[in-house]
């Protein structure tokens, strides 16, 4: 199926950012060409890419079926805003260019609209292939369980992989698109403010597409920033929306875990480094917003012994490695 031979008016546009993906990018577009659904139309945003000269080789072929456009970097939040803005559908489906679909992909996303015309944004469970050797479903370790509402995706109880939505774009105007002063977790903002604003989420467990989770150098690959900039986010709802009380409190205990869980990820950062007493202070900061008796045993260790370094790093890695989840 080409752009070219659909004859049904343009009801879906994909929105894909361009960022240092010119050796994966063709099987991106490939994956979209290869959709069952028509109607769709491809939008294209070279971020500031500096693998543009290789990029624009690989594009060649497709400029007659998409819309291409070039701007200086704004981050991964600013492509895709540049994007929905120049994109025709009613509806938006995002794929980032370093993952695909399957073919049915989007007709089995809209077939979620048809049957229920009151969603506003749909999502499914995908491949996930940050170790290419052992691909997992996205939901076996980021689950949704229960419906997707604003509460729901503040405790990450419903979990959202950007290269499975499908969203009206009057959903994504009405909560004031991307926002570009973020870092990272653009994607996570926008589906919890979109929910804050009265989107109807819906979601399936078929798997319908691949996903290059933690790509060496993807915005995905430090634990640490990603936290941060989960925290960061909370503390934005607290200080921008308009909260119920019990939704205030609901960000409001979230934010704090999730503050601990930095502290304690960054001291855990130091203590490799063998910076024992930065280490020290940020576990003690972290143990104060989320208290626990591993990092209170750490604690002790590095008062009591602050000169045997090789003895408490060894001993904390022991009690730290895959323990300390809020």
């Amino acid at each position: 199926m080409t752009m070219e031979s659909t004859s049904q008016p343009l009801t879906v546009s994909v929105i894909m950012p361009a960022y240092n993906t010119a050796g994966m990018i063709a099987a991106a577009l490939d994956s979209v060409l290869q959709q069952t659904f028509r109607g769709i139309e491809i939008v294209v945003v070279n971020d500031g890419s500096p693998d543009t000269p290789e990029l624009e080789k690989v594009l060649a072929p497709y400029l007659p079926r998409i819309v291409y456009v070039k701007q200086e970097n704004k981050r991964a939040a600013g492509a895709r805003n540049t994007a929905i803005r120049r994109a025709s559908g009613e509806f938006l489906a995002f794929l980032d260019s370093d993952d695909t679909w399957f073919p049915d992909h989007i007709a089995s996303q809209m077939e979620m609209f048809r049957q229920d015309p009151t969603l506003d944004l749909v999502y499914c469970d995908c491949l996930s292939l940050g170790d290419p050797t052992r691909p997992h479903k996205w939901m076996d370790q980021c689950p949704s369980n229960g419906p997707a509402t604003f509460a729901a995706l503040i405790v990450e109880r419903c979990q959202i992989p950007i290269s499975t939505v499908v969203v009206r774009k009057n959903a994504l105007l009405k909560a004031s698109l991307f926002d570009e002063s973020l870092q990272r977790c653009d994607d996570y903002d926008m589906w919890m403010r979109a929910a804050f604003h009265g989107a109807k989420i819906g979601y399936t467990r078929r798997v319908q597409a691949r996903v290059s989770a933690g790509r060496p150098g993807s915005l995905g690959a430090s634990n640490v920033k990603m936290i941060e900039a989960y925290w960061i986010i909370l503390d934005k709802a607290l200080r921008t929306l308009p909260l119920s009380p019990g939704d205030r409190e609901i960000v409001s205990k979230r934010a704090t875990e999730i503050r601990g869980r930095y502290l304690i990820e960054a001291g855990k950062m130091q203590l490799h480094e063998g910076q024992l007493a930065r280490a020290r202070n940020l576990f003690s900061e972290g143990n104060a917003y989320a208290w626990n008796p591993r990092v209170s045993l750490v604690l002790f260790g590095l008062a009591v012994a602050p000169q045997a370094t090789a003895k408490v790093v060894s001993l904390t890695r022991r009690l730290l490695h895959g323990k300390l989840a809020v």
